[in-house]
């Protein structure tokens, strides 16, 4: 029945904390010039005509865009789901309950998800660092408010439940 508990609260605490990390990458891409910027890019590079194209069907829909948006769903996945998500069956696992570790933890796995694809891509110069360093400092924040929520719901009860030490003890123990 505690697994059922568990797992129910697992469930119930990313559905909370992904919107939450969508709502906090809302306000840091409004509030952060450089992720300003970036949004209005990707915007401009086509995503608009794709949702005109997907209004009007799919078979209107230009390739490139298509690509767009499936590149922008994978990125918001990696940034937004799999952060927390990986940080909660961590601490699910292994019975972590500590706030470091949920909002600690998902905010560092969130900020590496751009370097991380970074070294897939390539690397940038060195007058982007200073761009990048606010962007990670950023994804940090989103990410920690993330697992921040979801400590709130489920992770601070995680793992076993200690043991009453006034409770009386079996003989023999």
């Amino acid at each position: 029945m505690r697994l059922i508990g568990r797992l129910f609260l697992f469930v119930l605490g990313l559905s909370l904390a992904i919107p939450t990390g969508a709502v906090l990458l809302t306000l840091g891409a409004l509030f952060e010039p450089t992720a300003r910027g970036l949004a209005t890019t990707i915007a401009s590079a086509g995503l608009f005509n794709l949702l005109q194209a997907l209004a009007e069907g799919l078979e209107n829909a230009d390739p490139q865009a298509l690509r767009l948006s499936g590149l922008l769903g994978s990125l918001l996945a990696g940034l937004l789901v799999l952060p927390p998500a990986f940080a909660a069956a961590t601490g699910e696992i292994v019975g972590l309950r500590a706030l470091a570790w949920y909002g600690g933890a998902t905010g560092l796995f969130t900020a590496l998800v751009p370097w991380l694809a970074r070294t897939r891509i390539g690397g940038s110069s060195g007058a982007a660092l200073a761009a990048e360093g606010r962007i990670t400092a950023m994804l940090f924040l989103v990410g920690a408010g993330s697992g921040f929520i979801y400590w709130l719901v489920a992770g601070h009860s995680a793992g076993r439940r200690a043991s009453d030490p006034t409770a009386p003890r079996p003989p023999g123990s």
